[in-house]
């Protein structure tokens, strides 16, 4: 995905984000489904497989995702992009809560520095701060 649809992407989730609580209340009905995934760590496959088997975010299908989306897997950038067009495309059905690799020193140590900044060689400074600052 080009640099700028990518910062596109991380300037509207920032502004999204900012006008929600720190907290999030989920409920459901008896007969709906919350669809609850955490540490996905950069496994795109992971996160494909549950879209298979639960079927994709909609209106009738609410997910909790709770954080460690990057570090350690190959396509963090990816899912992070996946996720946030997800959260704004369907702002009370998905959830994003931030986990303890959504940060800058961890990210720094586990490889989402790196995999942004060879993903994007020119604007991968302007996009990891963005990263930083909508995490």
């Amino acid at each position: 995905l080009h640099a700028r649809y990518v910062l596109n992407l991380l300037h509207e989730t920032r502004k999204h984000l900012k006008q929600l609580p720190n907290i999030s209340h989920v409920s459901t009905c008896y007969s709906e489904e919350v669809t609850v995934c955490g540490d996905l760590h950069g496994q795109l496959d992971d996160l494909f497989l549950i879209f298979y088997k639960n079927g994709l975010p909609s209106p009738s299908k609410s997910y909790v995702f709770n954080g460690d989306f990057v570090d350690r897997g190959k396509e963090s950038l990816e899912i992070l992009v996946i996720l946030f067009t997800f959260l704004l495309i369907y702002p009370k059905e998905v959830h994003l809560n931030r986990g303890n690799h959504e940060d800058h020193m961890v990210n720094l140590r586990y490889g989402f520095t790196k995999e942004v900044m060879q993903k994007y060689k020119v604007h991968g400074k302007k996009i990891l701060r963005m990263f930083q600052n909508v995490f």
